[in-house]
């Protein structure tokens, strides 16, 4: 079991001790898609959801997520997170979030991008689901990673 590193010896899930690794610029880039009704999309995008500015809660909600991510992935490092950047974009069939995390870390911030594009969708859904119970999400996924180890990768 020794080829998994969040194994111990007999198996037992740990954290993997990043202590001795230098720190190093890393950044990653994760999207979700909310899927919306036409008449959501028209909301939307003319100021009319009940509940306010769906959008500017979404991004804050997403900036804060992904600055809570230890606190919900039990073997998450807890590392500085020092750039967010979530853009909400409402498209014809929805809205695509695109979450970018920066940090000068020992380890990556694929998670804090991944939280933060799926908790901006989660509240996506929140602040519409008065309009459309249906509102759903796909396609939360990395779409890219630079630095570390493990060096950078795109999906193709």
């Amino acid at each position: 079991m020794n080829d998994f590193t969040h194994l111990d010896d007999r198996g037992h899930a740990r954290m993997v001790d990043v202590t001795a690794k230098q720190p190093t610029v890393r950044e990653a880039t994760a999207e979700a898609f909310v899927v919306c009704a036409p008449f959501v999309v028209e909301a939307l995008r003319g100021g009319g959801v009940p509940k306010g500015d769906a959008i500017a809660v979404a991004r804050v909600a997403g900036i804060a997520a992904a600055k809570r991510t230890p606190e919900l992935l039990p073997l998450a490092h807890v590392i500085g997170v020092h750039g967010v950047t979530v853009d909400l974009d409402v498209e014809d069939g929805g809205v695509r979030i695109v979450a970018t995390c920066r940090t000068a870390d020992r380890t990556g911030v694929e998670m804090e991008a991944l939280t933060s594009a799926s908790v901006a969708a989660l509240t996506m859904v929140d602040m519409v689901k008065g309009l459309d119970k249906a509102t759903s999400i796909r396609e939360v996924r990395l779409l890219s990673k630079r630095g570390g180890k493990s060096g950078d990768w795109t999906r193709a």
